[in-house]
């Protein structure tokens, strides 16, 4: 009797737990996305920064249909556009996250929100953008802060499936989708042993891990390349039809070099090891992660291999390190001319991207180089930057208007444009912080505004 009491008792709380994320995840789903654009759009007066050249003071930037039409200080604005004064604010491309999880996970502590990982080592098949949840309360979030645009990756195994980029507004995946896949998430295993107190495992039992984690990752690319070969020659003289195995399919874009693997790798002796495994198998890479990237800049370079720096605002990777390591290593990939864009990484923390960049400006790097790291950087690393990461005529019209430098933590985004699309900026944040500042109001605490 007590035993099923006991079930009984834990089904009621994951019950519970369920409902909640569910009941959270369906509070959002008021906010309503934006349609097409429907008319043309001039934002006059303001100064805008294309990322392509230099700043344009008192300029005007016409869009319609989701495109940049024209910018500069003597633009004809149509009649029937809409025109709206931006004096005194600035303008500059959207900004683009390089590694989340959004849409992909709604709480961290509620399993069920969570559906960015697979069973198993191997998955290139899983693609990221078919389990974009649009109505995730974190995308207005980021939105909020300027990130307009987010890459969505999967996270588990050794090689855990196709990461996507998207738009953070819209009605389905399909509607978010700007480019998938964008990469193959390859995650390289330690190369070193762990050997603190709270590791339970031993040496032994890391080193035949990694041993087993490096055969398997042979293995599939071995299968993968197997299947290529018995795909071509399918319908030749004597040889049968092969049967689609939908994991191998998903390789055959990275081993006709068509799609980069993101290798996350921190350590120098992951680092290494996956440059030259990605030689021998001839492959493209991105690094992501890549703390110690500083130590080979040379080698990265004379490869070509660009770098995803996660994440500023960390501690050193080593005790004997200075402190300032991971503030410093946007400003040594700069000077050692190793391409790189700058990440926040997770997904309720998105919004912070701008500052992780504001970080490493302050230790060096400059001030327009840390903006385009979250901006033009990603796109070309995405190699969508035919589209987006500057402000030209016959770009889409994806855009924020800020008053002031977007690194600056006083600086406040006024407006996001997706596509043409002015996107709500409201979010759960703000509804909060406006419920409650009525209940200091009506208790006379606060003072209302004029428009309170």
């Amino acid at each position: 009797m007590q035993h099923k009491i006991k079930h009984f008792g834990c089904l009621l709380i994951l019950m519970g737990v369920v409902c909640i994320a569910v009941i959270a995840s369906a509070q959002n789903s008021a906010q309503i996305p934006t349609p097409p654009q429907a008319k043309a759009v001039a934002l006059v007066g303001g100064t805008v920064h294309t990322l392509s050249g230099p700043a344009i003071e008192n300029a005007t930037i016409l869009f319609d249909n989701g495109k940049i039409v024209a910018i500069g200080s003597n633009v004809t604005v149509p009649a029937d556009a809409v025109s709206l004064s931006i004096a005194g604010k600035h303008v500059y491309p959207s900004i683009i996250e390089m590694v989340s999880n959004l849409g992909l996970i709604e709480v961290d502590a509620v399993n069920a929100s969570a559906d960015y990982a697979e069973l198993g080592d191997i998955n290139p098949n899983v693609r990221a953008e078919v389990a974009i949840n649009p109505d995730s309360e974190l995308l207005p979030v980021a939105r909020a802060n300027g990130i307009g645009m987010a890459v969505s990756l999967p996270r588990s195994g050794l090689i855990s499936g196709k990461g996507a980029l998207i738009q953070l507004d819209g009605w389905t995946w399909e509607d978010m989708a700007l480019k998938a896949p964008v990469c193959m998430v390859l995650n390289w295993p330690r190369m070193t042993n762990f050997n603190s107190p709270w590791v339970r495992v031993s040496p032994e039992q890391q080193k035949r891990r990694r041993e087993e984690q490096l055969k398997a990752l042979s293995g599939a690319f071995e299968q993968a390349r197997a299947y290529q070969k018995a795909k071509e020659a399918a319908g030749e003289s004597g040889v049968p039809f092969h049967a689609v195995d939908a994991r191998w399919e998903a390789m055959m874009p990275v081993l006709k070099g068509e799609l980069p693997l993101w290798v996350n790798a921190s350590e120098i002796k992951q680092i290494l090891a996956a440059v030259d495994w990605a030689t021998r198998e001839n492959v493209k890479i991105v690094l992501n992660g890549a703390a110690d990237a500083y130590m080979v800049t040379d080698l990265l370079k004379s490869k070509n291999i660009p770098v995803i720096v996660g994440g500023v605002l960390n501690l050193p990777s080593r005790r004997d390190e200075g402190f300032d390591s991971p503030f410093a290593l946007p400003l040594k990939l700069y000077e050692a001319g190793v391409k790189f864009a700058i990440a926040g990484g997770g997904s309720w923390d998105v919004r912070n991207l701008p500052y992780h960049a504001a970080k490493a400006a302050s230790y060096g790097l400059p001030v327009e180089e840390a903006i385009k790291s979250i901006t033009l950087y990603p796109a070309q690393i995405l190699g969508i930057d035919d589209r987006i990461g500057t402000l030209e005529a016959g770009k889409d019209a994806s855009l924020i208007v800020t008053d002031g430098n977007p690194l600056e933590l006083t600086t406040h985004v006024e407006k996001l444009y997706l596509q043409g699309r002015d996107i709500d900026l409201n979010n759960k944040h703000k509804a909060l912080y406006k419920k409650y500042r009525q209940k200091y109001i009506q208790r006379g605490h606060v003072a209302p505004t004029d428009s309170e």
